[in-house]
């Protein structure tokens, strides 16, 4: 896929969070197909049948008995969504990561997709722990898969989350079923196309696809900018940084 990013240290993909004195701030970049319409949208809360279909992307799994409030960026033709946030101050992005078992399975009727545990989590919970434990309860039942591209369907990936509330922040990383969790400490943690903690990332990791997507290379950087960053307008400001570099260059696998 194409990128018109410049300069491989730029936050093309990242999700970064600051913890400052005033509260947590949360700020991600989607790269996503080029012609693949991204919507802000607003899902009010509801009440619903316990146990009743809820018809996601690929996979139907049962219904809560109350969703809360959501406002997501949704790529048109998903349920699921790339970041959002809901009544609670819950707020969630992803980040694709490439492991030792993307792409090797054939998906079941039952697994979901990446997008669609974001967007789950958000209705469902009322804090960042909450939320951990819907996707992580949801990883466990359902697996995760399907298509994360309309114009490319064999693409896939499995994915990472930063999951934060007005009080603190938590790294939940996957690989299939598996899962690992970690909460960020310091001013400030970001997360890229590639797995990090500690004993899971040397387990799970595609060394290989990491190198090619340049993700810690960017999460170095992205992970400077959020531990400095003290206002939205620094967040803001370190969504558009490129590194630092004159110019800009172009790469067809970034």
């Amino acid at each position: 896929m194409f990128s018109g990013w410049t300069k491989p240290t730029a936050p093309v993909c990242d999700t970064f969070a600051s913890l400052t004195d005033d509260g947590v701030l949360l700020a991600k970049n989607s790269d996503r197909d080029a012609n693949e319409a991204q919507t802000v949208r607003w899902y009010a809360a509801a009440d619903h049948v316990a146990g009743s279909p809820l018809v996601t992307t690929w996979s139907t799994i049962a219904q809560v008995a109350h969703t809360h409030a959501i406002a997501v960026s949704q790529p048109w033709w998903m349920w699921g969504a790339e970041m959002g946030a809901n009544e609670h101050g819950v707020v969630i992005g992803n980040e694709a990561v490439f492991t030792r078992r993307t792409g090797r399975r054939q998906r079941s009727d039952t697994e979901l997709l990446g997008m669609d545990l974001l967007r789950l989590a958000l209705e469902r919970s009322a804090s960042r722990h909450e939320a951990v434990e819907v996707i992580v309860s949801l990883l466990e039942e359902h697996g995760q898969g399907g298509s994360a591209s309309h114009e490319h369907p064999r693409f896939r990936y499995d994915n990472s989350y930063l999951v934060a509330d007005p009080d603190g922040a938590v790294v939940l990383e996957t690989a299939g079923r598996q899962w690992a969790a970690e909460e960020v400490s310091g001013s400030g943690r970001s997360i890229s196309n590639g797995l990090t903690i500690a004993g899971f990332a040397e387990r799970y990791a595609d060394p290989l696809r990491g190198r090619v997507a340049q993700c810690a290379v960017r999460r170095e950087r992205t992970t400077a900018i959020a531990r400095k960053a003290d206002a939205a307008s620094a967040m803001i400001a370190g969504l558009r940084d490129h590194g630092g570099g004159a110019g800009p260059t172009y790469s067809w696998v970034n």
